[in-house]
């Protein structure tokens, strides 16, 4: 249950980003926005800490700013692998995802899904 409710706070996030980003990023429809989170989901899990690990120099370079730069790629990869959700740039992406944590957080402080 709580993994559900997880998942419905993370497209709901996805989905008032992409309207907040509207130009930039485009979701279709909630439908939409449920898929993305679950690619999402999968990216983070299975491609970003291999990212992370390659990265790992330049990442300390920067203080671990560069980690948003990642974050922004695998959103614009998720936005060439899902029909219906478009990326329109490197900088709509880096916001994107700077919202989709803010409002995912505050949701789940909400909420209660973070314990």
């Amino acid at each position: 249950m709580r993994l559900l409710i997880k998942w419905l706070i993370f497209s709901f996030a996805i989905y008032a980003a992409a309207y907040l980003l509207q130009p930039g990023i485009m979701v279709a429809d909630f439908t939409t926005a449920l898929v993305a989170a679950v690619v999402l989901g999968l990216i983070n899990v299975v491609i970003a800490p291999i990212l992370l690990i390659l990265t790992l120099p330049i990442n300390i370079l920067t203080l671990g700013l560069f980690t948003f730069v990642l974050n922004a790629l695998l959103v614009m990869l998720a936005g060439n692998l899902i029909p219906g959700f478009t990326v329109g740039g490197f900088w709509y992406a880096l916001l994107f995802s700077l919202i989709v944590s803010v409002i995912n957080s505050v949701l789940s402080t909400l909420v209660g899904a973070k314990k």
